[in-house]
């Protein structure tokens, strides 16, 4: 005789459908978690915000739709790859130029030097306004500084300290070496520090 659910009982989950929904509440965080940060990626690379929320809108459902079934671990990379190259095609069609990437501190590598301007900035003894004027000041150049490097440079700055990618993640979205990686990332530090010196000595 076949179990039937009483009335007013909610029928139980078989395993299969808790796994489904065990993976998708663990995407649903993914993403929730990614989403800020992708966002301050793609309008800082596109300029424009509702186009950015447009890239990453479609990111995130070209992640969902092909890759759902890919192990967690494995979501970051497939997520930033998929980023990187709507950016790209969206820069290819001509309707950007390309911006500055800010990034931020990530911990020391020892395969390579990390350039952390906001870390090694000289902390202001109050925050009134004149040290506010001189950080804006500050950031101002860095801003002009990141966007004068090449895009591959930028990429590199991009992924290794705003997202704290390692080298060979980095390699992995990037497509390229690891000692690709690590040279772009060096020749854009040594460049703004260059430019950088009147303002973070």
């Amino acid at each position: 005789m076949c179990a039937t659910a009483l009335p007013g009982t909610i029928p139980r989950a078989t395993p299969r459908e808790e796994t489904a929904l065990q993976q998708r509440s663990a995407m649903e965080r993914f993403l929730a978690d990614v989403e800020r940060r992708a966002l301050r990626m793609a309008t800082l690379a596109v300029r424009d915000r509702d186009e950015a929320l447009d890239i990453v809108q479609d990111t995130m459902l070209r992640l969902v739709r092909r890759y759902a079934a890919a192990p967690e671990a494995e979501w970051p990379l497939l997520f930033f790859r998929i980023l990187r190259n709507r950016i790209l095609d969206h820069q290819r069609r001509g309707s950007v130029r390309r911006r500055v990437l800010a990034f931020f501190a990530a911990p020391a590598d020892p395969d390579d030097e990390v350039f952390d301007p906001i870390a090694t900035a000289p902390a202001p003894a109050n925050d009134g306004p004149a040290e506010r004027v001189a950080l804006g000041a500050a950031m101002g150049a860095l801003e002009t500084a990141v966007a004068a490097l090449p895009a591959r440079q930028q990429e590199a700055f991009l992924l290794r300290n705003l997202e704290g990618l390692d080298v060979a993640q980095t390699a992995a979205v990037m497509g390229c070496s690891a000692g690709s990686v690590k040279t772009h990332y060096s020749r854009a530090v040594h460049s703004l520090r260059a430019t950088l010196g009147e303002h973070w000595p």
